[in-house]
C-alpha cells in the first residue's frame, strides 16, 4: 500500500480556509439536546378541608337565633294536632259535643275550594259566625285523597283542607274567639269535619 504525501496547502488555499474556520463552530460546543415523551402532569395541590374554628354554626351567622327556628312536621295527624291536652270547655257539655248530642247552629262547607280560597272563607264565617252570637259551627273539609291533586296553576293535594284547619284556626285573628276545636262526631261528619265551639260575645 503507498502512503499519500501531504500536499502542502498553497497560500490562496490557506487564506481560503482560514476564512472557512472562523465562521464555522466545532462541533463538541454544541450540547446535546434530551427529548422527554410523555411528561408527569403538575400536581395540583389538594385544597386544605377548613378548620373546626373556620366553621360557624347557622344560628351564628346573620343573627339567627336558635329559637327563631320552625319545624314543619306534615305527617302529623290533623285530629290529633287540633285536640287541646286540657280542653277549655266544661266536661260534661263537651262529653255531649264529642257524642254529637249538641246541634251545630252554623254550618260551612270547604269542599271544592283550594286552600287560598277556604282559608278566606273561614276567617270569614268565624267573624260572622261569633259577632252573631253562634256558638258551635261545623266546618267540613272532607277526608280528602291523597292520590289526586286539584288542577290549576298551584295543584293542591286533596286533603290540604283537612291537615290546615286546625292551623288556621289557631291563628291569632280567629283563635280568641274559639274555646274549642275537635274533630266531628259520624252524624255529622266524621273524619271529614270540625266542631268549633265558639266563645261568648262580651
Amino acid at each position: 500500500m503507498v502512503r499519500r504525501k501531504h500536499r502542502k496547502l498553497s497560500e490562496d488555499d490557506q487564506e481560503v480556509w482560514s476564512k472557512v474556520t472562523q465562521t464555522t463552530a466545532p462541533l463538541h460546543s454544541v450540547k446535546p439536546f434530551k427529548v422527554t415523551f410523555n411528561p408527569e402532569p403538575e400536581r395540583v395541590p389538594m385544597a386544605q378541608k377548613p378548620s373546626r374554628q373556620m366553621i360557624r354554626p347557622l344560628t351564628q351567622i346573620g343573627g339567627i337565633r336558635p329559637e327563631a327556628r320552625v319545624t314543619i312536621n306534615l305527617a302529623l295527624d290533623p285530629m290529633k294536632a287540633s285536640e287541646k291536652p286540657d280542653h277549655q270547655m266544661d266536661r260534661k257539655n263537651f262529653d255531649r259535643l264529642r257524642k254529637g248530642k249538641i246541634k251545630p247552629d252554623a254550618r260551612l262547607d270547604l269542599h271544592g275550594l283550594t286552600a287560598a280560597q277556604a282559608h278566606s272563607e273561614l276567617t270569614t264565617f268565624i267573624h260572622r259566625s261569633h259577632a252573631a252570637g253562634k256558638r258551635l259551627a261545623l266546618v267540613i273539609t272532607g277526608k280528602g285523597n291523597s292520590t289526586r291533586v286539584e288542577e290549576g296553576i298551584m295543584p293542591t293535594r286533596q286533603g290540604i283542607l283537612r291537615h290546615s284547619l286546625p292551623h288556621w284556626l289557631n291563628r291569632p285573628d280567629l283563635k280568641p274567639k274559639i274555646l274549642q276545636i275537635t274533630p266531628a262526631h259520624a252524624k255529622h261528619g266524621g273524619g271529614g269535619a270540625y266542631y268549633v265551639y265558639l266563645r261568648r260575645t262580651r
